[in-house]
Parts: C-alpha cells; sequence; structure tokens
C-alpha cells in the first residue's frame, strides 16, 4: 500500500474507530454486548459490499482475556510492531503475584540519555515494572528515573518532577524512555524535548520520572491507562532506591496528550494508589481533553482528524471488543504502517478530513449507543482530584476546545480542591509555551514543600 492510500484510507477509518461501529452482519454471540444502534446507510453498506475483507493470521488473545479466533486475530494485527528491545516487548510472566508497582527489572540507561537529558546527570535507570489495565488486569509498564549530577542542597530527600511527556504515537519504539535507553533514532519523537520540563527539573536539582503512560499496548489518550501507569510508576522509584526517595516530594505534570495522564493520576490517587496522598503534592494540567464526546465532534471531518485516528487505534488496543465491529475498510487501515505512527506524523495525517460516516456502519456514530457507552468508559468528570492543581488553556485552541479547562476547573473547585486557572494567549501549540513559565513556577513550589494557593471563589453565603 503507497503512503497516500495509507493515509486517505487511515484517515476514513479514525473516526469509526473512536466510536466502535457495530458491522452490519455481528454476531452477539462472538463478543461482548453493546447498545443498539441505528443500521448501516447506503453508502456504509455500499464501502462493505466493494471492499474485500483482509486476512490475518492465527493469534493468541490478548494477556488480560479470551477473544474469539478472529477477534483475536485482528488485536495482534492492530499492535505495533515490537520496538526490537524486550524490555519493551515481552509481557513479563508471575504479573498477577505482584503489587502495583512492584519492580520487574530494570537497567542503566546513563550513557544514552546524557545527551537528550541535556543538563548533566548523574544516572539514568529505565523501570519496567506492573501496573493495571483499563480493565483492572495485570499489566507491566515502563519509565525511566533521571537523577542531574548536582547534589541536592534543600531539606530532606531530593523531589522528584514526574514528567508526563506528550507522545502522542501509536508506535513502541515512539516512547521516551526507548530514546533513552538508544538515544536518537530513526523514529526519535521530537515532542520528548517539549515542553522543557526534564532540562528544568534536573537543572533545579529535582529528579525527573519520565513514564511511559501509554502503556504497553500504546494506547494513547486511554486515561486509566494512562494514569494508573504514572502512578505505579511513582511507587516503583520508592521501591527500587528507597534510600533515596521514601521521603521525596513528587509533583505531576504534563501537556496535551501528556495532560491526560498527569490528570488521570489525580483524578484516580484516592481510589488506585490512596498510600501516595502527601507524596504526590500537585498536579499540572496544560491543554487537557476531559470530554472525549466533545473533542470528538470537534475533531471530525476536519484537519483535526489525523489525531483522531492515532486515539481511535489506540483504543482499540486496551478495548479489543471495538475491534469487532470495524468495516472491512477500518480493518485494511487500522493495520497499515499507520500503527506505527510517532507523534510528529500524526497532523498531516489529518490533512484529507474524511468524516465520520465514511468509515462507519451506523448512522450517527458519534451519537450513537457504543459510542455512549465508550465515552462513558472514558470519563473520570465525577471524581475528585487527590492533589492540589494548576490548570492551563489556550483561549483560541481549535484543537481541544477551551471549555475542557474551565470546566475542570469549575468542577474541582466544587469539590473542595486547592485549584488555580490559566487561560493562555493564542492557539493549542502556542500556549505550550506561553504556559510553561507559569506551570513551572507552580511546580517549583510544590516541590519545594510550599503550601498549593488557590484561587477558587469563596461559596456563596
Amino acid at each position: 500500500m503507497s503512503i497516500l492510500r495509507a493515509v486517505v484510507v487511515a484517515s476514513m477509518v479514525g473516526c469509526a474507530l473512536v466510536v466502535g461501529s457495530v458491522p452490519a452482519s455481528a454476531d452477539p454471540t462472538t463478543g461482548p454486548a453493546v447498545p443498539v444502534s441505528p443500521g448501516p446507510s447506503d453508502l456504509q453498506q455500499w464501502i462493505d459490499n466493494t471492499i474485500p475483507a483482509p486476512s490475518f493470521p492465527a493469534a493468541a488473545s490478548p494477556p488480560a482475556g479470551a477473544l474469539p479466533a478472529k477477534l483475536a486475530a485482528l488485536w495482534q494485527a492492530v499492535r505495533s510492531a515490537p520496538s526490537g528491545d524486550r524490555i519493551f516487548d515481552e509481557w513479563p510472566d508471575g504479573l498477577a503475584g505482584l503489587a502495583p508497582g512492584d519492580i520487574v527489572e530494570w537497567r542503566d540507561v546513563t550513557s544514552t540519555s546524557a545527551l537528550l537529558a541535556i543538563v548533566p546527570i548523574q544516572r539514568a535507570i529505565l523501570l519496567k515494572f506492573r501496573t493495571t489495565d483499563a480493565s483492572g488486569k495485570p499489566s507491566f509498564g515502563t519509565a525511566t528515573l533521571v537523577t542531574p549530577a548536582a547534589a541536592w542542597t534543600g531539606p530532606g530527600d531530593r523531589p522528584v518532577l514526574v514528567n508526563a511527556l506528550p507522545i502522542n504515537s501509536l508506535g513502541l519504539s515512539c516512547t521516551p524512555s526507548y530514546a533513552m535507553a538508544h538515544g536518537l533514532h530513526s523514529k526519535f519523537n521530537a515532542g520528548d524535548l517539549f515542553p522543557p520540563n526534564t532540562a528544568w527539573g534536573l537543572s533545579r536539582g529535582y529528579a525527573v520520572l519520565i513514564p511511559d503512560h501509554e502503556g504497553p499496548w500504546m494506547a494513547y489518550a486511554e486515561p486509566r491507562v494512562a494514569g494508573h501507569v504514572l502512578l505505579d510508576s511513582i511507587r516503583a522509584v520508592r521501591h527500587v532506591l528507597p534510600a533515596e526517595f521514601t521521603g521525596s516530594r513528587f509533583a505531576m505534570t504534563g501537556y496535551s496528550g501528556g495532560a491526560i495522564a498527569s490528570y488521570a493520576a489525580a483524578m484516580l490517587l484516592d481510589e488506585y494508589a490512596p498510600e501516595l496522598s502527601g507524596v504526590v503534592v500537585g498536579a499540572a494540567i496544560g491543554g487537557l481533553v476531559t470530554d472525549y464526546r466533545m473533542v470528538a465532534g470537534h475533531f471530525n471531518g476536519n484537519s483535526a482528524s489525523g489525531i483522531l485516528l492515532v486515539v481511535a487505534l489506540a483504543m482499540g488496543r486496551e478495548h479489543p471488543e471495538i475491534l469487532g465491529y470495524l468495516n472491512h475498510l477500518a480493518q485494511w487501515a487500522a493495520t497499515s504502517p499507520v500503527k506505527d505512527s510517532c507523534g510528529d506524523t500524526n497532523g498531516p495525517l489529518g490533512l484529507v478530513g474524511v468524516p465520520i460516516d465514511v468509515a462507519a456502519n451506523i448512522s450517527d456514530p458519534l451519537n450513537s449507543g457504543i459510542a455512549d457507552q465508550i465515552f462513558g468508559q472514558l470519563d473520570l468528570t465525577d471524581r475528585r482530584s487527590g492533589v492540589p492543581l494548576y490548570i492551563y488553556h489556550a483561549a483560541n485552541d481549535f484543537w481541544i476546545p477551551h471549555e475542557n479547562g474551565d470546566d475542570l476547573y469549575r468542577n474541582q473547585c466544587a469539590r473542595g480542591v486547592r485549584a488555580v486557572h490559566r487561560t493562555e494567549p493564542g492557539e493549542h501549540v502556542i500556549a505550550l509555551f506561553t504556559g510553561f513559565p507559569g506551570e513551572i513556577d507552580w511546580i517549583d513550589g510544590r516541590l519545594r514543600g510550599e503550601p498549593a494557593p488557590s484561587e477558587c471563589p469563596r461559596p456563596a453565603r
């Protein structure tokens, strides 16, 4: 398949993947039940009747649970190709016998990390640890802990900045830890360097923890996966180096795709990692998606459809039941070279801007029963953050409407969370830079142990 054809086909299918479209011939005995939705339009039926179904070799089900044979084969086919490094590629034995955050193995990656750290470092270690997938089953995560060369001269143990980078990718070799372990490479994601939180944190004497928050299946934008990996990476650091970091303060930050991880960790902390209450002292969140339905509708059929595409393919990996409802066009696109794309290439994929209905098998897919089910699984807005928040968003963000940040601030203030909200000038990418000074100043205060400020309005008497 040519690159142009892959781009066109993949863009046509992306929207269908995000809502889990229902095929006209679905057999309810071969997969999980889904809500009844309107049947396909004439155009949608024509697409399935015209495009032949791809054929995939038999494959094992995912570790999280058994799938029907055809669905297991498709799930395997949409996964990223192996990175070639077993620490990222191999599923560990005995995960069920480990607690979340327990170390599976670790590797010294100081020599390959030094250039990317920019600031002189003492050590960098790659951690592999037990975590939990979106359905509550044992899984594994990876993260890199970088310690600066400069000695920590402040009180107590060295603080740790948890930098959730905007990975925004489908390929296993696109993760920041892969780059830290292998140095610059052909699929290096330039997003690993922006915003420059890692270099800033190291220059302040803080250790920096960089989690691969998309998990082993590269489930971009799946909030529970991201939140679990981030919290378990903190547990892993405290387990592997207790003498250095048991008393450390940890503060989390992330922008856009990275903000999903920082936000989810804050929302899930009290229920998933309550022992980290007081250890994690704050979360800075910029350019965040909280309302997946709003953003999916906003991306539908315009120049942002490339981002919707990669999110959609990623969701099918973590929620394989979705894959049972893809049409033939969707299956071809989901198993094309797009499945290994890195963040730098996702934007150009959206240039064709094909609307969702071209790829779906149901009418009005964004307002269907199955869409309600999936968007509901991704929603964390009913939770209270376990840490103080710094929330910032671009005033003219045409990618992610600013209402996402506004609503989060109001919601968390109403729940009694100490929060600060900033509206940055410009659009999504510009706010990445204009919001950086305020973000790091707020993070710096939390890591120094200063009480978190709050600008929440006082309740009326």
